[in-house]
């Protein structure tokens, strides 16, 4: 499958899955980055506000995802 191909209607990914998967990833990336600078004494200094807006986006990704799976969704036969 192409890069192209995600943009399709008929796909088999999830995009919802893939944003959250991603503003997760950069959330992980944080934290590695705030214990790495910690062990060498100096802090992260990271905008509360960005990482507040990375995670309403990690869980809303997930929890949308969640419910398209419970209440409609692609049926089998489409």
């Amino acid at each position: 499958m192409a890069f192209k191909d995600m943009f399709k209607d008929d796909n088999d990914i999830n995009e919802k899955s893939v944003v959250g998967f991603a503003s997760f990833a950069v959330m992980v990336v944080f934290a590695f980055a705030d214990i790495a600078t910690g062990f060498f004494g100096k802090d992260l200094v990271i905008s509360e506000f960005i990482y507040n807006s990375f995670l309403v986006i990690t869980l809303g990704s997930f929890g949308i995802a969640e419910v398209g799976k419970i209440f409609g969704g692609k049926k089998d036969g489409e």
